[in-house]
């Protein structure tokens, strides 16, 4: 399968890379002195437990919700296919732009999609009414939604969705039949998460199932860890039936408990993202890009004299600098960009990248 994330920093030389929205603050201390102690324990020579029982005994005690709710995976993408494989929907409905991961799952069980267009001349937020709309009218035709992938906040936008419009969304969901997959594997980086998030409603809400991953808010992408919440206790089964076994490595599922513990890092990543992310989108400003209004870990923007051979991607990596080219996402072109926030002196030596690529 084509590579088409952020991320790839092995086909050529970087030496920043600005296209992967990863906890700058790095693995938290308490992640690294359980890692070690796998280490010295011989938790990488035995098979881990494949039910993840421990693992998912605290991310109940942590989001309140029964263990039997929980599924855990190799990474948020792992669950994803999971999910398509476990229902085999037939007709899907997804927000473009978004997660690119979603189409690739849903294709590769062929099932048939159409993009609801989020629009530039909205900022690329998402219109509930038109999005409801869309789903009464595909019910209307004979043709309902099998599942709609809802990305909070968004990616590569980074806009959020009020936890009462999921809702809504998800109310009009049930009523059409349709399964709602909400992934919010970047709503610990909003400022406010509890205002974004619907997990505390799942009970009423059991045909949602909402994804989450260690892999970006605790700085964890190597180890691939993730997980699914969801109150239909008949598609956990099914989840579980159709994962590989051990899919969840012993030190991932050591690490993941002992992050769970990381309450100060939560606390220091949200001091540092939102004022960095902020004074980001005002520099970008400053340079002459388009800005959208971020609200995660990351900055979506325009170059408005984009040329196709010579783009700010370009120019960057000839600096060894890489950042996200949007140019493959439904709905846009190569003059739209995804950088993500990092730590003050590591975005000032990426602005003065960026300053000396942008020649003006």
């Amino acid at each position: 399968m084509p590579y088409t994330h952020g991320g790839d920093i092995y086909s050529r030389p970087i030496k920043m890379d600005y296209s992967a929205n990863i906890n700058p603050l790095g693995l938290p201390e308490g992640v690294k002195r359980e890692l070690l102690c796998c280490v010295e324990e011989n938790v990488c020579c035995i098979y881990p437990d494949s039910a993840c029982r421990s693992l998912k005994m605290a991310l109940s005690e942590i989001h309140h919700v029964p263990k039997e709710w929980i599924s855990c995976g190799n990474g948020a993408a792992d669950l994803i296919f999971a999910l398509v494989a476990a229902l085999r929907p037939r007709h899907a409905l997804l927000l473009a732009p978004s997660f690119l991961e979603y189409s690739q799952a849903l294709h590769l069980w062929g099932c048939e999609t159409d993009s609801f267009m989020l629009r530039e001349d909205e900022d690329f937020s998402l219109d509930p009414f038109r999005l409801k709309e869309a789903l009464f009218r595909a019910r209307a035709e004979k043709q309902p939604y099998d599942i709609l992938f809802l990305c909070n906040p968004n990616n590569p936008t980074g806009l959020p969705v009020k936890k009462e419009i999921v809702e809504e969304i998800g109310v009009v969901c049930k009523e059409t039949g349709t399964w709602l997959a909400v992934d919010e594997c970047f709503c610990d980086f909003l400022d406010e998460p509890e205002a974004y998030s619907v997990i505390p409603k799942l009970k009423d809400l059991d045909h949602v199932i909402v994804l989450k991953a260690f892999t970006k808010i605790y700085a964890m992408a190597g180890l691939r860890l993730g997980y699914s919440l969801c109150a239909d206790q008949e598609l956990n089964i099914r989840l579980e039936t159709v994962r590989q076994p051990w899919s969840v490595s012993g030190p991932a599922q050591r690490a993941g408990i002992a992050a769970l513990k990381e309450r100060d890092y939560l606390e220091a990543t949200k001091r540092l993202i939102g004022p960095e992310r902020e004074r980001m989108k005002g520099k970008l400003v400053e340079l002459g890009f388009q800005v959208y209004p971020s609200q995660a870990n990351y900055i979506f923007f325009r170059d408005p004299v984009w040329k196709e051979g010579d783009s700010l991607y370009d120019r960057l990596l000839r600096q060894g600098v890489l950042i996200r080219n949007c140019g493959n996402y439904p709905g846009l072109d190569g003059s739209y960009y995804r950088i993500c926030v990092k730590t003050a002196e590591e975005n000032d030596c990426f602005l003065r990248y960026l300053t000396e690529a942008v020649g003006r």
